[in-house]
């Protein structure tokens, strides 16, 4: 599931950005309703991705994963009307918020998660 940063743990500053990339996706996506979870890990992509590159790591990770979460929750929205999109969107955001917290607790032990299912559309 996960494999060891070369590097990591050295700094706390690498821990709470990996922290806010993974943590702050699942709560982006409880909060909008599956939709923002990508704002927080593209902040840390963008804040200290070029600095650091277990941070991008983890950054890149999380973004990758939770613009999937946005793409099927859009879906859900779109189809909301025939009814189906209210389990889309259940959907995306159970998913969304389960494996942002199960990168997020793996990312605390010093170890970088691969999300299932996701698009490699940030590099």
């Amino acid at each position: 599931m996960g494999a060891p940063t070369p590097g990591y743990g050295t700094s706390s500053d690498e821990k709470t950005w990996a922290l806010v990339s993974h943590f702050g996706g699942a709560g982006g996506t409880f909060i909008s309703g599956g939709v923002a979870g990508w704002i927080a890990p593209l902040i840390a992509l963008v804040a200290k991705g070029n600095e650091n590159p277990t941070i991008r790591a983890h950054a890149v990770i999380a973004l990758n994963f939770q613009i999937l979460v946005t793409l099927v929750s859009i879906v859900g929205y779109l189809t909301i009307c025939i009814g189906i999109g209210f389990v889309i969107i259940a959907a995306a955001c159970i998913v969304g918020i389960v494996f942002g917290i199960l990168a997020g607790v793996k990312a605390n032990e010093g170890l970088v998660y691969k999300y299932p299912l996701t698009l490699p559309l940030v590099k």
